[in-house]
């Protein structure tokens, strides 16, 4: 493969950068000299301008078109300008020549109130828009706009001969610096690296005095540094051939003294050999038998790797179960709030009956007695003291219609609003105090047959941003238990409920006199599916879904405390902005 010269790569580096620097330093000039002419022409314009404007503003406003029309291709003359647009005071064109970029899409039929700059990058064509203002008896109006449009080609042969200068100008000097490149690496390079590779190539590694290379001082530095390291080779060179004799000589004598050593090292060889024979045969039986533990050693293993596939099927199937589960405590959950919500719905449509039923008869009475008092009427039977009676019990029986549809009225919106909660958990205003009442209003039904107080200690100014729904389940699952399980076998049972709070806190201390827990059972109060009657039907959800409640929906705590025959006391304390659940 043929090899490039050194001089030749220098050459063609230092010749390939400033070919670069002299094309970019030319191609600088002569966007530079664009630029100078571009701005130049724009310059010529606003002279024009100047100086055309009011001759132009007189035509315009003389309505001399023709005049206007001679003005414009004496402007059109101009060689800077290659295209003019005049308009009137109306917007309308009055003339446009030559090339020019189409002003009405820009100002419609708005004359221009300043001068504006116009350009076309694509087709390179670019000019001024300035108003026409006619100065009369002190006044001024602007009568029309005139446009003057110039383009990439007049600048161009504006700056023509100066590129060719340019152009020239760097070609000259690059042909001139590539020939005296040529003389000086010929010289000072390429002929001192040839004489010295030839006399190089002429060693002669018996007669080394007579291959030492000789160069001029005056042939660089470099090569009188190479020169002389060259030398200094063939002067280690001979160095190490006087060496080379002596280390052949000792060699000779080794060599004698390494015959005696192998006859006894063969000896010695003869004898381990025998010896080595047996420790083979040693380790082929140790072999054999390592070869039997790792047979019974992968069987461990497959065994083990069928072991741990099979616990992942476990592992996966309990994965499974423990999911059922979990889906299955969620139903279970769900079915206890909507349980609760049945017996709330059955207790108020009872309780709602009974106001309803006496609107009725109530009702029924009075279309009877207003039907006699209308066949009297028609009979002409009619008394003042028939009226006067129906008068009478017409009042009592629309102040008995008006009592018991206020009160189912209460009952209906109490119960609206405690249902509404339970099946959201969206937050709103409450007063806590009224809320309270409200909850226990909703679960009259099922007190109403009892002999059990309840005794609600709450301010009357406690209002809380809260989930209502998470508040209306906690307090119907603890008086619905305190009911069900806590007064089991006692007539006349006490519930007391008292609300504290302070500047963040709401504390509550909920309490009965029923027959309480033992300790195993209060361990266990709030754990899920715990329940005291599961012979009667209870899921043992209530107190669980009870804790989750105030827990995670209010950021809460809550604790219970019971002792046999002592009742049962809940301590619940949440904050009163909500926050993430913990």
């Amino acid at each position: 493969m043929p090899q490039t010269s050194l001089s030749k790569k220098l050459l063609t580096k230092v010749l390939s950068v400033y070919f670069i620097l002299t094309l970019i330093v030319t191609l600088g000039q002569i966007v530079a000299e664009y630029y100078n002419a571009k701005s130049f022409i724009r310059n010529e314009l606003t002279t024009l301008q100047q100086t055309f404007a009011g001759s132009l503003t007189r035509a315009i406003w003389e309505l001399n078109t023709p005049q206007t029309l001679n003005i414009a291709d004496g402007l059109l003359a101009v060689p800077a300008i290659e295209g003019v647009i005049v308009r009137d005071d109306n917007g309308t064109v009055i003339t446009q020549s030559g090339r020019y970029i189409d002003i009405q899409q820009r100002f419609s039929n708005q004359l221009v109130q300043q001068e504006l700059s116009l350009s076309d990058q694509q087709s390179g064509i670019f000019g001024y828009t300035f108003p026409l203002i006619f100065e009369f008896s002190g006044r001024t109006s602007q009568v029309g706009d005139v446009t003057l449009f110039s383009s990439r080609k007049v600048v161009i042969e504006r700056i023509e001969m100066g590129i060719y200068f340019l152009i020239g100008n760097a070609m000259l000097k690059t042909t001139f610096l590539i020939i005296l490149f040529l003389m000086a690496f010929r010289r000072y390079l390429t002929e001192p690296l040839a004489d010295l590779s030839q006399q190089i190539e002429s060693l002669d590694l018996d007669q080394l005095d007579g291959s030492k290379v000789r160069i001029t001082p005056d042939e660089g530095a470099e090569l009188t540094v190479m020169a002389n390291a060259y030398n200094k080779l063939i002067d280690r060179l001979q160095d190490n051939q006087q060496q080379l004799k002596q280390t052949q000589q000792q060699l000779m004598l080794s060599n004698n003294k390494l015959d005696q050593q192998n006859l006894l090292l063969e000896q010695e060889v003869a004898r381990k050999t025998s010896g080595l024979s047996q420790a083979m045969m040693d380790l082929q039986q140790q072999k054999q038998e390592l070869l039997q533990k790792k047979q019974a050693l992968r069987e461990e293993i497959e065994q083990r790797r069928q072991t741990e596939l099979d616990l992942r099927q476990k592992q996966r199937e309990l994965q499974d179960t423990i999911d059922n589960l979990n889906q299955a405590q969620d139903r279970l959950v769900q079915s206890e709030k909507m349980a609760a919500l049945g017996g709330l719905v059955a207790g108020i449509t009872h309780e709602v009956n009974t106001p309803v039923g006496i609107g009725v008869t109530a009702t029924s009475f009075l279309a009877e007695r207003l039907r006699q008092l209308e066949q009297a009427f028609r009979e002409k039977t009619l008394t003042p003291k028939m009226l006067e009676d129906f008068l009478s019990e017409a009042g009592q029986s629309t102040d008995l219609l008006q009592s018991n549809l206020s009160r189912a009225s209460e009952l209906i919106a109490s119960f609206k609003q405690i249902a509404v909660d339970q099946a959201s958990e969206a937050i709103r205003t409450i007063n806590l105090c009224h809320y309270i009442h409200e909850i226990i209003r909703s679960l009259q039904p099922h007190f109403k047959k009892t002999k059990h107080q309840l005794e609600v200690n709450c301010a009357e100014n406690i209002i809380l941003d809260c989930p209502a729904g998470a508040i209306s389940q906690i307090f119907t699952n603890f008086l619905m238990n305190s009911l069900i399980h806590g007064f089991e076998g006692i007539e006349q049972g006490l519930i007391r409920i008292t609300v504290t709070d302070d500047a963040d806190n709401i504390d509550i201390h909920y309490s009965d006199n029923g027959i309480g827990l033992s300790e195993a059972q209060l361990e266990k109060l709030f754990h899920p599916f715990f329940t005291t009657k599961r012979d009667q039907g209870g899921s043992g959800l209530g107190t669980h879904i009870a804790y989750n409640l105030v827990r995670q929906t209010l950021g809460g705590s809550i604790e219970a405390s019971s002792s046999p025959g002592k009742g049962l006391h809940y301590h619940i304390n949440f904050p009163k902005k909500p926050r993430l659940p913990r």
